[in-house]
């Protein structure tokens, strides 16, 4: 973590993200705060390396065939450490702000089509920022950024739960249209889910709430729908 002084650099800092959070506004970095970071980066990645073991590396370097292919949001409070525990070689991880299938279809086909990736997962999260932008007035943001909010198609003015949960419905249907024959052919499992730190959805904070499975929205389905699932991966585990 932080140490002290960084610690404070951060809490001065939240008084100023209301300000911030309007479209058009921009904050700046510390550089000194980067060069304490980059030092603590380092040292952790030297304990991960020393900890997995040059075994587990050489295994690595021989491929991958990640079992899902997993389009979250950039958003850095959202990271595999709350999927999978053992995340290497497992996870095709594609980042980029709204969750979205359109801004980054390259790296998902990539990830379906030549990695193999059994399960297609998209993840939005509770406090979306991007959600927030896309469900107001950006015109003063950045082209680059305006153009990624521009393929979110929500409500606006609509509550940001909702405006995620639409949002990852409609990549989860994007998908299915760009993947009919595989999902059709049952090589592929599209779902869509909900990271809910907030605890929006009343489902408990933190917890990743499955919201869409191939086009399937009802609760009560959706239920019975990961069973399948579960015991394919323990099957994948056992083997």
């Amino acid at each position: 973590m932080f140490n002290k002084q960084l610690a404070v650099l951060l809490a001065a800092a939240a008084f100023v993200t209301p300000i911030a959070a309007h479209a058009g506004a921009h904050t700046h970095g510390d550089a000194a705060v980067a060069q304490a970071f980059i030092k603590e980066i380092q040292a952790d990645q030297s304990a991960y390396a020393a900890a997995k073991g040059a075994a587990f590396f050489q295994k690595l370097s021989k491929g991958q065939e990640p079992r899902a292919t997993v389009v979250t949001c950039s958003d850095s409070r959202v990271h595999t450490n709350m999927l999978d525990k053992t995340p290497e070689g497992d996870l095709f991880m594609v980042r980029n702000i709204g969750n979205q299938l359109a801004t980054a279809k390259g790296s998902v086909q990539y990830g379906v089509n030549h990695l193999g990736s059994s399960l297609l997962l998209f993840i939005g999260h509770s406090s979306c920022g991007a959600i927030k932008a896309a469900g107001g007035d950006y015109a003063t943001l950045e082209e680059p950024i305006k153009k990624e909010l521009d393929t979110i198609s929500i409500t606006k003015g609509s509550s940001n739960i909702d405006g995620v949960k639409t949002n990852v419905n409609n990549q989860v249907t994007a998908a299915l249209k760009e993947w009919a024959e595989q999902v059709k052919a049952g090589e592929l499992l599209v779902v869509g889910a909900v990271y809910d730190f907030a605890d929006d959805m009343k489902q408990g904070p933190g917890k990743l709430n499955v919201i869409n499975i191939n086009g399937e929205t009802d609760s009560a389905k959706l239920r019975n729908m990961p069973a399948p699932a579960a015991k394919a991966a323990q099957e994948h585990e056992h083997h």
